[in-house]
């Protein structure tokens, strides 16, 4: 099985199992980016706290289980080919995880009237989802994959 760019460098587990479509994630991430452009441009704090919730079911369940996973699952995987690779859903976790720091900052920055605190860090969220979405790079997972290399391993 070949690796995307930005999966693990480590070999995949002997069963491909919890391994995801990549494409599913670029779906993700270009309906995070709707979502966070919408709250950006309305400058509202409940269109971001949405996202703030499918973060936070996304980090907890994994990208294949969360609400956009599920929907690209059910909506677009069944009319579509079969993905060529599959990727290790560590880094899109990790990814979705900086995901809900950024929003959760830019929601508590709306909600308590901190100036630029709400609309920089939605704009980052939301730079960083685009990227995903237009040109599939995940910023996340690259700081994933940058951790994974300067962090020692636990063996």
């Amino acid at each position: 099985m070949e690796q995307t760019e930005g999966s693990s460098t480590q070999a995949p587990p002997a069963s491909p199992a919890g391994w995801i479509d990549p494409r599913g994630q670029r779906l993700a991430a270009a309906i995070t980016s709707v979502v966070l452009a919408v709250a950006l441009v309305l400058q509202n704090p409940w269109v971001l706290l949405f996202q703030v919730v499918v973060f936070a079911i996304t980090v907890l369940v994994g990208p294949a289980r969360g609400p956009y996973g599920l929907l690209y699952r059910r909506l677009v995987r069944p009319r579509i080919s079969a993905p060529e690779e599959l990727e290790d859903p560590r880094p899109p976790r990790f990814a979705q995880a900086v995901g809900l720091v950024f929003a959760v900052v830019g929601f508590v920055g709306f909600t308590a009237d901190l100036g630029l605190v709400g609309p920089i860090a939605t704009a980052c969220a939301f730079l960083a989802a685009m990227l995903n979405a237009v040109i599939g790079f995940c910023l996340g997972c690259e700081l994933y994959l940058l951790g994974r290399r300067l962090l020692p391993s636990r063996a």
